[in-house]
């Protein structure tokens, strides 16, 4: 089924591809940085089998809130350093994270990277149906978490 697109974030940091393509696809990265600023990921969730069938899961520690966030999803496409596709589940329910069902809805997410002035520009890419009105808000989200990322590879890199 054919998903329609939702939004994009993008931008180019002054680190080598290989760096960036580390910082999405291992697991002990993730967990530094895949969160919006003010908030951190919930230790110990973060997983990434980075192979097309492989799982990769994340907990977002929302709990200021009375929540976290848990995603998960399956690898649909797999190019290093050039491409991800995956499946993006979503509940707030620990158990729904732990038995990651993948027959629940999803929405489908691109992440591509390319070499481009001196360092990798990276765009993340979400398609799937979401009410209109929470899409900007979503779009927004996911700015802070490329901030985040701008961070967390200037804390490595310095």
């Amino acid at each position: 089924m054919e998903q329609s697109f939702l939004y994009s974030v993008e931008r180019v940091y002054p680190v080598s591809i290989e760096q960036m393509w580390a910082a999405w696809t291992e697991p002990a990265q993730l967990e530094k940085w895949y969160s919006p600023t003010e908030l951190k990921v919930v230790a110990g969730s973060a997983s990434s089998e980075t192979r097309e069938g492989g799982l990769w899961a994340i907990g977002v520690d929302v709990s200021a809130h009375g929540f976290n966030a848990y995603f998960w999803g399956e690898y649909q496409l797999v190019v290093p350093n050039k491409k991800l596709v995956h499946t993006m589940h979503y509940s707030q329910d620990p158990a729904d994270f732990e038995l990651k069902d993948m027959t629940t809805p999803s929405h489908r997410i691109e992440i591509d990277f390319e070499e481009r002035d001196g360092g990798t520009w990276a765009r993340f890419s979400q398609f799937g149906e979401m009410p209109a009105e929470q899409v900007e808000l979503t779009r927004q989200g996911m700015d802070s978490y490329f901030n985040s990322l701008e961070a967390y590879l200037q804390g490595i890199n310095s």
